[in-house]
C-alpha cells in the first residue's frame, strides 16, 4: 500500500472547476527533463491512499489503470512538462493529483487539488451539520498583530464517535476579494493532537490544530480549515483576517 506523507506547511496549488468542465493538470519539476524519465500520476481522495491513475515511458503510449477509464482521460507528453486532463469532470474527481518520477537516489513529487464545484460544492452552499462532528475555528477577536508578526489559528474537531486512520488537517486560504481558494497547506495526520478519554474503547473528545504563520499585507482574506476522516470532509466557518491600515486584524468569519 503506497501512502502519501504530506510535508508540514507546504503549499500546494487549487485548481477549480464547474461540474462537466474539462480540467488539466501540469506536472513541472524543475531541473527535470521527464521525456527521459519514466513518469507516473496519482489521485488521492480525501482519507485515502495514492491510487495509480496511468505510467508513462519516453515515446511509448501511456498506461491506464483498470480503475482510471482511458475514455476520459488524455496525457499529452511535452519534453520540459506533461499534462493530464480529465475530459469532463464528475464530483468524484476532486481530490489532489500528483505526479512523480523515480530516480537512483530521490523521488520527486508535484501536485495540485482540484475542486469540483457542484450541488457537492463545499465553498459556495453551507452544509448542514452532521451529529458525528463539528468544526470550530478560532480566535473570534484578536488584538491588532504588525506585518512580521505571527498568527496562530485553531481549528478544534468535536467528535463522538471515531474510525481507523488519521485526520489529515487542510488549510484553505480565499482573497479577499470573494474569490475561491488558491493555496491549501497541509499538515498531515495529526492524530497525536486528540485528547485521550479515560477509557480506552471511546472515541478521543476533541482534537485540536493550529496553523502559525508570519503575517504580510498580502495575506488578508479567509482561512479555512477542512479535516479529513471516515472518508469525508468537514470544513470550518473559516476565519477572516484583515488589515486596517499598519496593522492586522483577525475575527471569526461571519
Amino acid at each position: 500500500m503506497l501512502t502519501l506523507v504530506s510535508t508540514v506547511n507546504s503549499l500546494v496549488p487549487v485548481i477549480t472547476v464547474h461540474l462537466g468542465e474539462p480540467v488539466t493538470f501540469t506536472c513541472v519539476l524543475p531541473g527535470t527533463e521527464l521525456s527521459s524519465r519514466q513518469l507516473y500520476w496519482y489521485k488521492q481522495s480525501a482519507g485515502d491512499t495514492l491510487k495509480l491513475i496511468v505510467t508513462l515511458w519516453k515515446s511509448t503510449k501511456p498506461e491506464f489503470t483498470p480503475e482510471f477509464s482511458e475514455s476520459r482521460l488524455q496525457v499529452n507528453d511535452h519534453r520540459s512538462f506533461i499534462n493530464l486532463t480529465i475530459v469532463k469532470t464528475i464530483q468524484e474527481d476532486e481530490g489532489m493529483y500528483h505526479c512523480a518520477i523515480v530516480e537512483w537516489i530521490e523521488t520527486k513529487w508535484s501536485g495540485t487539488y482540484l475542486s469540483v464545484k457542484g450541488k457537492c460544492n463545499l465553498f459556495l452552499q453551507t452544509f448542514p451539520r452532521t451529529s458525528n462532528y463539528t468544526v470550530v475555528q478560532s480566535p473570534t477577536v484578536s488584538d491588532p498583530v504588525r506585518p512580521g508578526e505571527s498568527v496562530t489559528l485553531q481549528c478544534s474537531v468535536l467528535s463522538d464517535k471515531t474510525c481507523s486512520g488519521d485526520h489529515s488537517v487542510y488549510w484553505f486560504r480565499a482573497g479577499s476579494d470573494k474569490s475561491h481558494p488558491n493555496i491549501i497547506y497541509t499538515d498531515g495526520n495529526k492524530s497525536n493532537e486528540c485528547e485521550k478519554k479515560p477509557d480506552a474503547h471511546s472515541p478521543p473528545k476533541r482534537c485540536v490544530y493550529h496553523f502559525s504563520k508570519n503575517v504580510s499585507s498580502s495575506d488578508s482574506g479567509t482561512y479555512y480549515c477542512a479535516v479529513a476522516t471516515c472518508g469525508e470532509i468537514i470544513f470550518g466557518d473559516g476565519t477572516k483576517l484583515e488589515i486596517e491600515g499598519n496593522c492586522i486584524i483577525v475575527g471569526a468569519q461571519e
